[in-house]
């Protein structure tokens, strides 16, 4: 995986690359930057609002920083991408994760 620099200069030349935010969120989030990787999460789905997955790694990374409610929101959320995109794959993790939560 590229270093967190390396993707930021990807995303200078093209700042909606809904994967290279998604990228960097990664990053923060195996860096234990929670809130860093929330907001690059929250980028990444305002470019890209139906992708499941990237609602389902921004819950990991608010559960990680003990903000379960906003956990429960963002898999709520993805859940909704996921269906609106016909992602079954995801909607399921999403429901399992949500499961374990309520």
């Amino acid at each position: 995986m590229p270093s967190v620099e390396q993707l930021e200069k990807l995303l200078a030349a093209d700042p909606g690359d809904a994967f290279v935010l998604y990228a960097i969120a990664q990053e923060h989030a195996k860096a234990g930057d929670f809130a860093r990787a929330v907001e690059f999460y929250d980028r990444a789905i305002a470019v890209a609002p139906d992708d499941g997955y990237t609602y389902f790694h921004k819950a990991r990374a608010l559960g990680a920083a003990g903000r379960t409610e906003e956990q429960v929101a963002a898999l709520k959320g993805g859940l909704e991408a996921a269906r609106r995109s016909r992602d079954g794959k995801a909607a399921g993790e999403l429901q399992g994760a949500l499961d374990e939560l309520e």
